[in-house]
């Protein structure tokens, strides 16, 4: 006959593990102004407290903002009390509204899209905005154990006294659906297939067995969880159809516009850069605009006008890439330049992110600086750049 199984709840603060937060209000030790990459829910604790006053809409169990407010808080506006949110995320409203609206139901939410799409960011925003809390995390990679989605044991416990609840370590998924939280699952394709297989059940039943105690977990009202994967994974561990079906899949595209891919650029390194004491980004927004057209030129193997078609390279020349070589090229032009963004500070971060594969790269480079690049009449500062990084 087989044991029962026995509803149980789990308390995180046993064991030596970090106790469980209840909120953006929580006290964690990293939790500092001098933090360099805060929390969302601490980076914008104001927004969100902002939002929570003014927010009169229905809240699901157990979150902290309303569907309509969580998407506010994503996408931006102002409130009628004048209070600005800021956008996080700069993209077609009904993808968030999808996204959201997932959350509030019993499925689980699967981020997908190539990399630098911001999966990433708006999962932590996400987390942030419904939870309080977006550091119920699993990062994704190939040496991801099965214990790090459902639970482990403290070992020294476990060999003095047996299976017990003293000894149970849980993980981020299993405290989420304890307390009705939030998890966040990144790379997910990166993971075993058979470490992956172990979400159907929590997903499906929305509970989590302990065979070695003959008790449960179960998921309160509140629980979901948010997974991110990219497009560029396929192969590598395909989610299996069961596990697949448990998910809404949401795709984040690539910026429509270069209008949009600069506003972006501009925004997120203009953060970056108050944290890093750098220059302003309206002092170098002509070459981030540079660097934007080049990346989406060579992404899109074509020129702007539509008269040129051009090589891809190997590498993604996503967004996220984009906000990395304008950040380094501030900090090239702080530290030692005038403090101006200019195009020598950006040239040898673009070769960086272009020339991944050393011999069919270099190529596609070579070939679009003089058939492109030259041509140009205002990119000649540009190409001189490129040129003398490039040989």
């Amino acid at each position: 006959m087989s044991a029962s199984v026995e509803p149980t709840s789990v308390d995180p603060s046993q064991n030596g593990s970090a106790p469980a937060n209840t909120g953006a209000d929580a006290t964690r030790p990293t939790r500092t102004a001098e933090a360099l990459r805060p929390h969302a829910e601490d980076a914008y604790a104001a927004e969100l407290a902002a939002l929570a006053a003014q927010d009169d809409r229905p809240r699901p169990a157990r979150w902290r903002l309303s569907p309509w407010a969580v998407a506010t808080y994503l996408l931006g506006g102002t409130l009628p009390d004048g209070t600005v949110i800021t956008p996080k995320y700069v993209g077609p409203r009904r993808i968030v509204e999808v996204a959201v609206t997932t959350l509030a139901t019993d499925r689980a939410l699967l981020l997908l899209g190539v990399p630098g799409t911001a999966k990433t960011w708006v999962s932590e925003h996400l987390a942030a905005a419904v939870s309080g809390d977006s550091t119920l995390l699993v990062q994704g990679t190939a040496g991801t154990p099965e214990e790090a989605i459902r639970y482990g044991w403290n070992y020294a416990r476990l060999l003095a006294h047996g299976p017990s609840r003293d000894a149970l370590v849980p993980s981020p998924v299993m405290r989420a659906m304890a307390e009705g939280m939030t998890a966040r699952v990144e790379e997910l394709t990166r993971i075993p297939a058979d470490v992956q297989d172990t979400l159907i059940t929590i997903l499906s039943e929305k509970t989590l067995p302990i065979p070695e105690l003959g008790q449960e977990v179960q998921a309160v009202r509140g629980f979901n969880l948010i997974a991110t994967a990219n497009d560029r994974d396929r192969g590598v561990n395909d989610l299996s159809s069961a596990l697949r079906r448990r998910f809404n899949t949401v795709v984040l595209p690539l910026p429509e516009t270069p209008e949009a891919e600069v506003d972006i650029v501009s925004r997120r390194v203009d953060q970056i850069g108050r944290s890093l004491d750098l220059p302003a980004v309206p002092d170098g927004i002509d070459e981030i605009r540079r660097v934007v057209t080049v990346f989406r030129e060579l992404r899109d193997g074509i020129t702007t006008d539509g008269r040129t078609k051009l090589k891809s390279p190997s590498g993604t020349l996503s967004t996220a890439e984009a906000i990395s070589v304008v950040t380094n090229g501030l900090a090239l032009a702080a530290h030692f330049g005038d403090g101006v963004l200019r195009a020598g500070d950006v040239a040898a971060g673009i070769l960086g992110a272009v020339v991944r594969d050393p011999a069919a790269d270099r190529v596609v480079w070579q070939e679009y600086l003089e058939t492109v690049v030259r041509e140009r009449d205002d990119w000649k500062d540009f190409y001189r750049a490129c040129r003398e990084v490039s040989a």
